[in-house]
């Protein structure tokens, strides 16, 4: 379960185990590469894996695209470059990848003791959503939310929560919550930073 699923009861100490839940899980899941659809085989340059992917309309057009991310192999794994990339289905039923952006999943070793901090990857109407968690004596976790704009034919960011807490005080959770306009302008999915989103973007 991710830690922005909000289950019923008190939300704040379901948040917190549902996050540490949720970042065992990942771990467990994430020591090993996806199964490879046979659609997205095309895709997967030598020297990368498929770390996670879903089959969803992303563009509300009614046909079911691909949303994955794929791992560049290294020795180091904390300079293994993550990759999440949009392919859409055209008319004839290929796929086409259309928009991709190197910085929004985080390394492996990015999530300090935790471990791999790469939460999930989820579907949303006409979009998706990335989450991490990760961190030692503070936990943070933080989630990315993109949905298409028929206008500009592409996917942006319209959502950013950000969570933290120290283990000594789970019941005193900081969370930040972000949208468009007040606090970013129209940011495409390729020129997404995770590191630097606030004020950018023309609104």
């Amino acid at each position: 379960m991710s830690p922005f699923h909000r289950p019923a009861g008190n939300p704040r100490l379901r948040l917190i185990l549902s996050s540490m839940a949720a970042a065992l899980i990942s771990a467990s899941a994430c020591a090993e590469p996806a199964r490879v659809p046979r659609a997205l085989a095309a895709f997967i340059p030598a020297g990368s894996t498929l770390l996670d992917y879903i089959e969803a309309d992303l563009n509300g057009d009614g046909t079911k695209d691909y949303a994955f991310i794929l791992e560049s192999s290294t020795s180091n794994p904390e300079a293994g470059e993550r990759s999440l990339t949009i392919a859409v289905r055209e008319a004839d039923g290929a796929l086409r990848a259309v928009k991709t952006n190197r910085k929004l999943v985080l390394c492996a070793q990015c999530g300090g003791v935790m471990g791999d901090p790469f939460n999930e990857l989820r579907a949303e109407k006409n979009g998706f959503s990335v989450s991490h968690y990760g961190g030692s004596g503070w936990r943070w976790s933080n989630a990315f939310t993109f949905r298409y704009s028929g206008r500009d034919r592409s996917w942006q960011l319209t959502r950013a929560e950000k969570t933290s807490f120290h283990v000594a005080k789970p019941d005193e959770i900081e969370t930040e919550v972000h949208r468009p306009p007040k606090d970013f302008g129209k940011i495409d999915l390729a020129d997404f930073d995770p590191k630097h989103y606030l004020g950018v973007g023309p609104k």
